[in-house]
């Protein structure tokens, strides 16, 4: 496909342009048990054949209405989850320099983040949530505990780190990504404090600042709490560029949000959501990926590619979180809109098949390799 040779050339021509940058990476932080669910069990340990689809889960616990079921859980891995350090994870994979700020262990770092807060010089202001991600083949359920995530805010913030801290931190970072809006209570207080009393007083950086959003499936919010927290994402114009990433389900609340119309899965449907989407917003890059494929829109179009999809994933969590860092990443080394889409879908790929989060090296491989 020519979109890839062209996304290899770009990526060895422009890997350079990584020198010298920054990221800011927030705030959430979960600690996650990726979970099997049994359907019948033949031994012990992982002797048994698990309930593969989403919709067999749930036909498993209508069964149980009117009378009780008993299903067991089994824990394949524990991890650091949340969209924030997955996504910093896979940015510091690929060779970018960053700080955490989130919710990774108030009065001591939890184990599960040591390694992780270690590398990024983490400022930990909350302790984690916490999430059984059950997996199945056609999708994962996620079923999280965040009370732990009431506590940030802007001022915990500013009182764990310092506010010089912050402000040279940010100041020093291309890349400042906040994520997880749904499971953050205080975050459109966060974004309106960022946009109201710090970035207008903030030094430009060269080349310009890129603001990375990710919602994290709204549903639970309510409609009108969307649409104040997407007008705060967009004030972030501002003062850098703005891209809005969003799964196809995120993408679809969006539309209905805003009555845009738009709910489709093909390429075609896919560029008209990112367009008007942007359009609303008036924003520089929206972006939706689905499983299979991946669309962006930017003022100079839009553009689809599919992606490397696999029938049997080692994991799924976390694939849309390598995606954003792989998307970013082509933002930061300043690679064209379908060629930021391409090294996305590639790093989401390659986690997905290894569990592994790729170098650029890596996406370079696998590239070649599709």
């Amino acid at each position: 496909m020519e979109y890839i040779q062209r996304a290899i050339q770009e990526l060895q021509d422009k890997r350079g342009n990584q020198s010298g940058k920054r990221a800011l990476v927030g705030l959430d932080g979960f600690v996650d048990t990726i979970i099997h669910i049994v359907a019948k069990r033949h031994g012990i340990g992982d002797d048994f054949s698990r309930i593969e689809t989403i919709e067999d889960f749930g036909l498993r616990i209508l069964g149980a209405v009117g009378k009780s079921a008993n299903i067991e859980m089994y824990p394949k891995m524990e991890k650091l989850g949340g969209n924030g350090p997955i996504m910093a994870n896979a940015l510091c994979a690929t060779g970018l320099p960053l700080t955490y700020i989130g919710a990774l262990g108030k009065n001591a770092v939890h184990p599960v983040f040591e390694e992780f807060a270690n590398k990024t010089s983490a400022v930990c202001v909350s302790d984690p949530g916490f999430t059984n991600a059950l997996e199945f083949n056609d999708g994962k359920v996620m079923m999280g505990i965040t009370k732990t995530l009431d506590d940030l805010n802007y001022e915990s913030i500013i009182a764990t780190m310092g506010e010089g801290a912050f402000l040279d931190t940010l100041s020093k970072s291309s890349l400042v990504a906040l994520v997880n809006w749904t499971m953050i209570p205080q975050m459109n207080a966060i974004f309106a404090a960022l946009t109201d009393r710090v970035l207008p007083s903030l030094p430009s950086i060269e080349g310009g600042r890129t603001f990375f959003f990710d919602l994290a499936d709204p549903e639970k919010r309510a409609q009108a709490d969307l649409i104040e927290a997407l007008h705060a994402i967009a004030k972030f114009q501002s003062f850098g560029n703005v891209t809005l990433g969003l799964n196809l389900k995120e993408g679809q609340q969006v539309s209905e949000a805003y009555q845009l119309g738009e709910n489709g899965e093909d390429a075609d449907s896919l560029k008209r959501l990112t367009a008007k989407i942007r359009r609303e917003l008036n924003v520089s890059t929206v972006v939706v990926h689905p499983t299979r494929c991946a669309a962006c829109a930017t003022k100079d179009g839009e553009w689809c590619v599919d992606g490397p999809y696999v029938e049997n994933p080692k994991i799924t969590t976390g694939a849309g979180d390598h995606f954003n860092a792989g998307f970013s990443t082509g933002q930061i080394l300043g690679l064209s809109p379908e060629a930021c889409l391409t090294v996305g879908v590639s790093v989401s790929g390659f986690y997905v098949r290894t569990a592994v989060s790729p170098s650029l090296n890596d996406i370079d491989s696998f590239l070649r390799s599709w």
